[in-house]
C-alpha cells in the first residue's frame, strides 16, 4: 500500500513542480507557495472576509506564487520548452488560467470587469510576446509585463487585499513560464 501512496505523491509533485525536479527546487516551489499563501490569507483576514472567498484567496494564492517559482525553474523550463512544444501550447497554457473568473464570482470587490481587463491583458500580452521573433521575445516579454502591471496596479478596480493578484499572474505566465532558459534560445 505504501508503493501505490509513494508513487502518487511523485506524480503529483510531477505535475505541481516538474518531473525531475531536483531537491532544491522543490524546496523553493513551495516556500515560495506557503509564503504567498499565508500573505495573502493574511491580508484577506484583515478585509474580514468569510470563509468561501477566503479559501478561494489562499488557493490562488498558494497557485500563483507557487506557479511563478515553479516556472522559473530549470525543470520546468525542460517540460514547458521541450521540443514539439510549440506557441500554441503555450497561449493554451496562459488560456486555462481563468482564476481572474473565479475570483470574480466568489469575492467581493472584485468585479467581473477587472476579472476581464486582467484576463485580457495577459492573454493578449502573451499573444504578443510569442508572436515577436525569438531573439526578441525576452525584452518584449519584460516590456508588456510592465505595461499589464502598471495598467492593472492603476486602472482596475481591485480590492486592496487582492493587490497583489494581477502583478504575479502576469509574473508567472508572461516572464516565467513564456522565457526559455537563455541556453535554450
Amino acid at each position: 500500500m505504501r508503493a501505490a501512496g509513494v508513487t502518487t505523491a511523485r506524480w503529483l509533485e510531477a505535475q505541481l513542480v516538474a518531473p525531475e525536479a531536483e531537491r532544491g527546487e522543490r524546496i523553493v516551489c513551495y516556500a515560495g507557495a506557503l509564503v504567498g499563501a499565508v500573505f495573502a490569507t493574511a491580508l484577506a483576514l484583515r478585509a474580514q472576509h468569510t470563509w468561501l472567498p477566503l479559501t478561494v484567496i489562499a488557493v490562488v494564492a498558494f497557485d500563483l506564487f507557487g506557479g511563478t517559482v515553479v516556472n522559473a525553474t530549470r525543470s520546468a523550463k525542460r517540460r514547458f520548452h521541450r521540443p514539439g512544444r510549440s506557441s500554441r501550447h503555450h497561449l493554451g497554457f496562459v488560456a486555462v488560467h481563468v482564476q481572474p473568473f473565479v475570483l470574480a464570482l466568489l469575492v467581493p470587490g472584485f468585479g467581473v470587469l477587472s476579472a476581464s481587463t486582467v484576463y485580457a491583458l495577459t492573454l493578449g500580452g502573451a499573444a504578443v510576446i510569442l508572436l515577436a521573433p525569438r531573439d526578441l521575445r525576452r525584452p518584449v516579454a519584460f516590456a508588456v509585463s510592465a505595461l499589464a502591471i502598471t495598467v492593472t496596479s492603476t486602472s482596475v478596480a481591485v480590492p486592496v487585499e487582492l493587490a497583489w493578484f494581477a502583478p504575479v499572474l502576469v509574473i508567472k505566465l508572461l516572464l516565467a513560464h513564456l522565457l526559455p532558459e537563455d541556453a535554450e534560445r
